[in-house]
């Protein structure tokens, strides 16, 4: 949605989308966070739990813990990666022209 706005608006840079990605990816921490907390929470006691059928729910729980904890990192991360990389080909080209210096001196 950040980019959507962005593009209305008529931005489309490699700044704007970054922009979007950054804007895009902090709205989403907070409820991803908390989302992650509770989960967890409610599945450690399972992971750690004694008692009858404990080593198979301990099974079960480990590899949900362990997808929990990794799917908000791949989320916040490697998707804009990928996202940036997709939308990337198709902003405008930006000018490769670059200024040239009048007299013919170099700066230092």
């Amino acid at each position: 949605q950040a980019w959507a706005e962005r593009e209305a608006a008529g931005e489309r840079s490699e700044q704007a989308l970054l922009a979007a990605i950054r804007q895009g990816a902090v709205q989403r921490v907070r409820p991803k966070a908390m989302t992650v907390a509770v989960i967890v929470a409610g599945l450690l006691p399972i992971f750690w739990g004694s008692g009858t059928g404990s080593e198979i729910m301990s099974r079960i729980a480990a590899p949900m813990v362990g997808g929990m904890l990794s799917a908000p990192l791949l989320s916040l991360f490697v998707i804009p990666a990928a996202y940036r990389l997709i939308r990337r080909s198709h902003l405008p080209k930006a000018s490769a022209v670059q200024p040239s210096n009048s007299t013919g001196a170099t700066q230092q």
